[in-house]
């Protein structure tokens, strides 16, 4: 089966796969740059900031040497700017230490998970290593084990069929690729499997063509975000309201600054609320104070 399905998914991605940049290259730096970038951000917006960053920064070289306001100000309306100190403080570790050449090395440095190192291994050093992400986990866990709805309880049976699903010779890098195409395009929550090259051999296509495949109703539980008082926004969002009003009036005055992120501020009930976030986000170093005056972090 194994030849089967990677033959058939690879037909299938030459015809409809993406054409995205970092698919262009095999370059560890360019792609670790888009790992971070797609975590929590959509790739159609990825896209327009991983231009900007590699026309910025092209090399770990130049990244390394970059300031954290320097890195904040390229990586500006992307969101989670604390991903930018994190890939910065990686191209300082590989400077200093070297490109890694097995996921275990790539999994020691701070900032790099299992996935994120399974994947520069797979597109960049043509490893035949597997890397699970939701989207893999969905298209394997369906087709190999007729699981409709995977959980992560199933990575680790997923890794052990990873000899199985990548062939031994060919585009086997291609194939986590092609995966993950199919898990946007057909195999969604809600799969199309009629349309899906993979049918014949899926063990869940049977069952959701049958119509006997209920979708669940699954209750995550979301982190609870702090909220002070009545604001109708958590305080991430009004950090990331500090910080980008930081990037566009830099030294602004720390006494100044809480009715400009918001409309409804009271000096009385609202002032230690943004001192606290302030404060965390120079522990974070994204901003900087000094004399009652906040600007981006040299």
């Amino acid at each position: 089966m194994s030849p089967r399905l990677s033959s058939t998914l690879l037909r299938w991605y030459r015809q409809h796969g993406r054409d995205l940049p970092w698919r262009q290259t095999r370059d560890p730096y360019r792609i670790l740059v888009s790992e971070i970038m797609l975590q929590q951000t959509q790739v159609s917006r990825v896209m327009i900031f991983y231009k900007r960053w590699l026309t910025q920064f092209p090399t770990w070289e130049s990244l390394a040497e970059a300031t954290n306001g320097q890195v904040i100000m390229v990586w500006s309306g992307l969101g989670y700017n604390r991903r930018s100190l994190v890939l910065r403080d990686i191209a300082k570790h590989i400077i200093a230490h070297g490109v890694p050449s097995t996921p275990e090395a790539w999994e020691k440095i701070k900032g790099v998970g299992p996935y994120t190192a399974a994947a520069i291994c797979a597109f960049a050093l043509h490893q035949r290593t597997l890397p699970i992400d939701t989207n893999i986990r969905r298209v394997l866990g369906r087709v190999l084990f007729g699981i409709p709805y995977p959980t992560l309880k199933m990575d680790k049976k997923i890794v052990q069929s990873a000899d199985f699903v990548l062939p031994k010779r060919g585009a086997f890098y291609d194939v986590p690729q092609a995966l993950f195409d199919l898990a946007t395009s057909t195999c969604t929550k809600v799969p199309a499997c009629a349309s899906c090259p993979l049918k014949a051999i899926c063990k869940s296509a049977p069952r959701f063509l049958s119509g006997h495949v209920r979708i669940p109703k699954i209750m995550i539980k979301k982190a609870k975000e702090s909220r002070h008082r009545n604001k109708p926004y958590p305080d991430r969002i009004y950090r990331g309201k500090i910080l980008k009003f930081v990037r566009e009036h830099p030294e602004t005055f720390l006494k100044t600054i809480g009715p400009m992120i918001d409309p409804h501020f009271d000096l009385s009930l609202d002032q230690a609320w943004i001192k606290a976030m302030i404060v965390r986000l120079q522990k974070e170093g994204l901003i900087a104070l000094k004399h009652h005056r906040l600007f981006l972090p040299t």
